[in-house]
C-alpha cells in the first residue's frame, strides 16, 4: 500500500542483506517509522512489544527472526532456542508458529554454512505469498460487498463494519479484513467504513483510521460499544473482521470484542464475515473456546492512553485509579454458529469442517494422517 505516494510493505529485507526493516505501529498514527532488527533479541522484542501485530505479519517476522538467530548461530541448539523464544514471544495467533515451522524444515539437513541463507530465502517466499493469499482474499470479499451493494439499490454506500486492524498493517500487504473493502473502493463501489477504536489498544482507531485515511476510503470512527445501535437501526450492512486463529470447525479467535459484534450481527440478522489466510487456520483445534491459549497482556494497555497533546507533544495519561486490579484478556472466541461465512484465498464458505474442509483438502488431510 502507499505513505504519502510511497509503496510500503510492512517487512522487507535491507539493503544490507543481514538485517530487516519493519514499521514501527507503536508510534502510529501520529509519527510513522521504521525499525531495524538486527537479531533475535530485536525480532522477539518486536513481536512482543507490538511493533510489529497482526497473525499474517507476526509469523513472517517470527520467519525474519529465525533466519538472523541461524546468521548469528546456525547449530542445531542455537536454531532450537531461538524457535522457543519467538514462539513464547505471542502465544495466540497460529501464523507464528506456522512461520517458524516453515523457517525450520527449509534448513532441515543443510550444512550450517547454507542454513542463514536459506532461512532468508524462506522467509521472503513466506512474505511474497501472504501478499499473493491477501489479494485473493480481496477478490473474493469484494464480490460479498458488490453483492451488499446491488441489494441496497446502489442508492448508497455500503456501510461494512471492522474490529481491531485487518488491515496491510497486520500483514505484509493488502490486508485480510481491508483488502475487500480497498478493491471494492478501487473498483468505483460506494464504501463506508465503521471503524471500532478497539479498546485497551486502540489498533482500530490509531491503524484501520490511519489506513483508510491514507487510502481515501470513507470511514468513521466509533467507541466499541456503538456497533450494536448501528446495527439495530440499520446502518450496518456487513461486518469484516479478520482473525487470529481458527479452529478447523470454523471457530475463531481475534481481537476482545469481536464475540460482543458478532452477537450483536446474529441479533439483528447483519451478515458476519471473517477474513483469514489458510494458514491462521489451525487443523489440530476443533473447540475454540476451550482450547485457544488466550494472552493475557499487562495492565498498563488498560490503566494507561497514549495520544497527541493540544501543544502538538505526544503523552501517556493514566485512566483509571490509583490501586485499582486490571484484567487485560486480549482476544475472544467467536463460535462457528455466529460466523455466516470464511473468506479465503480460496472463495468464501461455511464457518464449519465440511466448508473448510471442501477448500483446503490438503490441510485437513494432512491432519487427519
Amino acid at each position: 500500500m502507499r505513505i504519502d505516494g510511497r509503496h510500503y510493505r510492512t517487512i522487507w529485507p535491507s539493503e544490507d542483506g543481514r538485517t530487516v526493516e519493519v514499521i514501527d505501529q507503536t508510534k502510529l498514527p501520529h509519527d510513522f517509522g521504521t525499525v531495524t532488527l538486527r537479531g533475535l533479541d530485536d525480532a522477539v522484542a518486536a513481536i512482543r512489544d507490538m511493533v510489529v501485530r497482526g497473525a499474517p505479519l507476526i509469523g513472517a517476522t517470527g520467519a525474519y527472526g529465525l533466519a538472523l538467530a541461524l546468521a548469528d548461530d546456525p547449530r542445531d541448539a542455537a536454531l532450537e532456542a531461538a524457535h522457543a523464544r519467538l514462539f513464547e514471544a505471542r502465544p495466540t495467533a497460529v501464523n507464528l508458529r506456522w512461520g517458524l515451522e516453515e523457517v525450520r524444515r527449509a534448513v532441515a539437513g543443510l550444512p550450517e554454512a547454507e542454513r542463514a541463507t536459506a532461512a532468508f530465502r524462506r522467509a521472503a517466499e513466506i512474505c511474497d505469498e501472504d501478499v499473493e493469499i491477501c489479494r485473493a482474499i480481496g477478490r473474493h470479499g469484494m464480490e460479498l460487498i458488490a453483492e451488499a451493494h446491488a441489494r441496497a439499490g446502489r442508492s448508497r454506500p455500503v456501510n461494512i463494519l471492522t474490529h481491531c486492524n485487518a488491515g496491510w498493517l497486520a500483514t505484509v500487504d493488502w490486508g485480510t479484513a481491508l483488502a475487500p473493502i480497498y478493491m471494492a473502493h478501487e473498483a468505483g463501489i460506494p464504501v463506508h467504513v465503521w471503524v471500532d477504536e478497539t479498546r485497551p489498544r486502540n489498533q482500530g482507531a490509531s491503524l484501520t483510521a490511519w489506513e483508510l485515511n491514507h487510502h481515501g476510503v470513507p470511514h468513521t470512527v466509533i467507541p466499541d460499544n456503538v456497533g450494536g445501535h448501528l446495527m439495530q437501526h440499520g446502518m450496518v450492512d456487513l461486518c469484516i473482521v479478520g482473525t487470529d486463529r481458527t479452529t478447523a470447525t470454523g471457530d475463531v479467535c481475534n481481537k476482545i470484542g469481536t464475540y460482543l459484534k458478532a452477537l450483536a450481527a446474529h441479533d439483528n440478522g447483519v451478515p458476519f464475515y471473517v477474513a483469514l489466510p489458510s494458514p491462521t487456520i489451525d487443523w489440530g483445534m476443533s473447540n475454540g473456546i476451550r482450547e485457544i491459549p488466550i494472552e493475557q497482556r499487562g495492565g498498563h494497555e488498560v490503566s494507561h492512553i497514549t495520544g497527541r497533546t493540544a501543544d502538538g507533544g505526544i503523552a501517556t495519561v493514566m485512566v483509571t485509579p490509583e490501586g485499582s486490579p486490571v484484567a487485560n484478556y486480549a482476544f475472544d472466541v467467536t463460535p462457528a454458529r455466529l460466523v455466516t461465512g470464511l473468506i479465503t484465498e480460496r472463495g468464501t464458505c461455511p464457518a464449519s469442517r465440511e466448508g473448510l474442509s471442501r477448500l483446503f483438502p490438503d490441510g485437513a488431510a494432512a491432519r487427519a494422517i
